[in-house]
């Protein structure tokens, strides 16, 4: 097999050959066909701090869907041949994808039957592995985290690999949906998704009276805005990482009496949710493709701001 492998920080991934992996007991091998790329490899590969979470050397992608090729002792309720994609959370071994344990960004992998979610024949890998995480945080910070039910006016900051998934969910959730972002391209993106009304600052929406906002972008004054932008007794949701730190008033939230939440991952249900909405047509992401061979490059574009959308690397 052959994988794109992490060593230490400000180092380069590397394509590595090695091994197959073999099914142990509780675990499957997977055939990869896809494998999303995320900003938080971008954070591991260039700052230290993400090292106390890591296993190096390891091959890197917590994003990936394929086909079963061999089952360990122990697994039931699937065969080799099944379509299925990796919740990056949940292993009962305590093991992560990419970080403690080998990942998506290979040819081969593995993963433990308890995170393994079954693809819809009409969901395609591109998708299935974008799912289980884009999808799987975008929905459970706003379904979850946020609460958010029919009729209630929703808030988004940020349309990018996650945001645009939240905004299709919060529509097809039948909320009342807002978004902030500063580009037109992606204010355009939002409408075609069936938002109400899209601005470059969440400022701009604050008459709206917003039950949800939920922070895609943050950015230390993105979240900052949401308080201030946020209805009475409505709740604020941070997801995005650009800034560590954000100053924030305290008098507007004491005023108006603001619940204020940090959403990190998901489940197993939110990627099954997002199975269902993209296999019904409801939910069909932008996502910018690559080749497999093209993943170290690829974390570049990331890292450079040049992706429209997911990134998604395919197998032939």
């Amino acid at each position: 097999m052959r994988g794109w492998e992490f060593t230490t920080t400000n180092v380069p991934l590397k394509l590595i050959e090695k091994p197959d992996p073999v099914a142990k007991p509780g675990y499957v091998v997977i055939d990869v066909k896809a494998a999303g790329l995320c900003h938080s490899d971008v954070s591991a590969l260039e700052h230290e701090s993400w090292l106390s979470m890591m296993t190096p050397p390891v091959i890197m992608g917590h994003e990936y869907a394929g086909v079963i090729t061999a089952i360990g002792e122990g697994v039931t309720g699937y065969k080799i041949g099944d379509r299925v994609g990796v919740c990056p959370l949940g292993a009962k071994d305590g093991t992560s994808p990419g970080y403690t344990r080998d990942g998506g960004y290979a040819t081969m992998s593995t993963a433990p039957v308890e995170t393994l979610i079954p693809v819809p024949d009409a969901v395609n890998f591109a998708k299935a592995a974008a799912a289980t995480d884009a999808g799987m945080t975008s929905r459970h910070a706003l379904c979850v985290t946020g609460g958010i039910q029919p009729g209630m006016k929703v808030g988004i900051i940020g349309v990018g690999g996650l945001g645009q998934i939240a905004t299709r969910i919060s529509v097809v959730k039948g909320c009342e949906t807002y978004v902030a972002t500063r580009k037109k391209e992606a204010q355009e993106m939002a409408l075609s998704l069936g938002c109400k009304e899209a601005a470059s600052n969440i400022m701009e929406l604050a008459d709206k009276k917003l039950d949800v906002i939920v922070d895609f972008a943050g950015a230390g004054v993105t979240t900052a805005q949401a308080i201030e932008a946020i209805g009475p007794g409505g709740t604020v949701v941070i997801v995005g990482m650009s800034k560590d730190y954000a100053e924030v008033c305290t008098m507007s939230m004491i005023m108006k009496q603001v619940t204020f939440k940090g959403s990190i991952g998901g489940n197993a249900d939110d990627i099954r949710d997002c199975y269902d909405l993209m296999a019904s047509g409801a939910l069909d992401p932008l996502l910018t493709e690559i080749k497999f061979e093209e993943i170290g490059a690829g974390i570049d574009m990331l890292r450079d701001g040049k992706v429209k959308g997911r990134l998604v690397a395919l197998r032939d």
